[in-house]
């Protein structure tokens, strides 16, 4: 099985360079896009650098490619997740998870709609990771008032009071891992700035 995983992780940088170049794309250009160095950028293409998922989906995202055309995945079976969406507070929450406890991943959307109302923060018991996947994302933490744009993400510990609505009228998508107090996400990609 770890020669499995090996052999595929190997094939992922040759894959990464053979699609850029494919694309005429230089690695200046993908780091811009993507928000990940130069310098790991060609690692990963070298196949110094393992490859991560933090590193992986910006690359999918900005190829416009599937993340299995990426990493040239073995077949699994259905991997679809059957979930029901859940409104509530406005805002729609599509599970991506299934098992109870521990960390639990959800795809949220906040429809298009007039100014929202002040924002109320609130604490509770875990960890929290965002990535916004369109639209413009406020999020105020404690005494901080952030706008986060399409491919910029916060991790923080909700026991600081916190609140998160859309920042202007149009709508926002974003994911959201939520864990126990000790289980935290990290992202190992910098998001791009402006």
């Amino acid at each position: 099985m770890a020669d499995d995983l090996d052999d595929v992780l190997s094939a992922v940088g040759p894959r990464l360079r053979a699609l850029r170049k494919q694309r005429g794309t230089t690695l200046a250009a993908l780091s811009e896009a993507t928000g990940i160095s130069i310098s790991t950028l060609s690692r990963l293409e070298s196949g110094s650098r393992r490859p991560s998922l933090e590193l992986l989906l910006p690359l999918a995202k900005a190829h416009r490619v599937a993340l299995d055309e990426l990493v040239d995945a073995p077949p699994t079976g259905d991997p679809r997740v059957r979930t029901r969406a859940i409104t509530r507070h406005g805002m729609t929450y599509v599970p991506l998870t299934r098992q109870p406890g521990g960390l639990q991943a959800f795809k949220m959307i906040i429809p298009a709609g007039p100014e929202q109302a002040e924002p109320d923060p609130r604490s509770h018991e875990g960890y929290e990771w965002l990535y916004v996947l369109s639209g413009r994302l406020r999020i105020v933490l404690g005494e901080h008032d952030l706008v986060l744009r399409k491919g910029e993400a916060a991790e923080f510990d909700t026991h600081v009071p916190h609140w998160f609505g859309r920042a202007d009228t149009r709508p926002v998508e974003f994911l959201s891992l939520f864990g126990p107090q000790g289980e935290r996400v990290h992202v190992k990609a910098r998001p791009r700035s402006g």
